[in-house]
């Protein structure tokens, strides 16, 4: 009778380890979801900029067409690929980089127009492009801190077992290459 309860014992010991542990792998993932749906908000508000900044320099800029339907093309690939949602976070980013380097060229550009860098509206657009980069980077860093903290989790011992028993895995981190981070500075106003 003794080690009927002794072997009660240690299952109930087990059933409820493996409750705590099942229970915060849930949290450190919707806690990475959470944090991907910050920075998916911004990536949003990123992407709906792009067409009406498009659409302030298209009548300015009649011989560049080829760099602003590359900045849409590079648009739509983004937002397709953010849609992918947190387990996509790698490809998304990926996306946003050819984005980045697209609105550059754009940007660079525009320095070849006087009367584009005098526009007010081109000049709103870009302070707005480049705060929301700027959210975006704050984003990025909490989700990664996120992603960080839920994959060591899963990888440590004895999380890993039941990580694995339940499906849980890593989550891509969100990167962005350093060198193009945020939009460029284009000094717009004219001296």
């Amino acid at each position: 009778m003794e080690i009927l309860w002794i072997v009660l014992g240690v299952i109930a010991i087990l059933v409820v380890f493996l409750v705590v542990v099942y229970n915060s792998l849930v949290r450190l993932r919707n806690m990475v979801d959470e944090a991907w749906n910050q920075i998916s908000v911004q990536l949003k508000r990123r992407h709906d900029l792009i067409p009406n900044l498009v659409n302030a320099v298209k009548g300015y800029m009649d011989f560049e067409q080829e760099t602003l339907t590359r900045v849409i093309e590079a648009r739509n690939q983004a937002v397709t690929a953010q849609q992918a949602g947190p387990q996509n976070a790698g490809a998304s980013a990926q996306a946003e980089n050819f984005l980045t380097g697209a609105l550059r060229q754009l940007f660079a550009l525009v320095e070849n127009y006087p009367d584009l860098k005098a526009n007010q509206n081109v000049l709103q657009l870009q302070e707005e492009l480049t705060t929301t980069e700027n959210q975006i980077g704050f984003s990025r860093q909490h989700y990664n801190a996120t992603v960080r903290e839920f994959n060591t989790t899963i990888q440590t011992f004895p999380n890993v077992l039941i990580a694995g028993m339940f499906g849980f895995r890593e989550r891509d981190y969100f990167q962005i290459e350093e060198a193009d981070a945020a939009v460029p500075e284009v000094n717009l106003r004219t001296t």
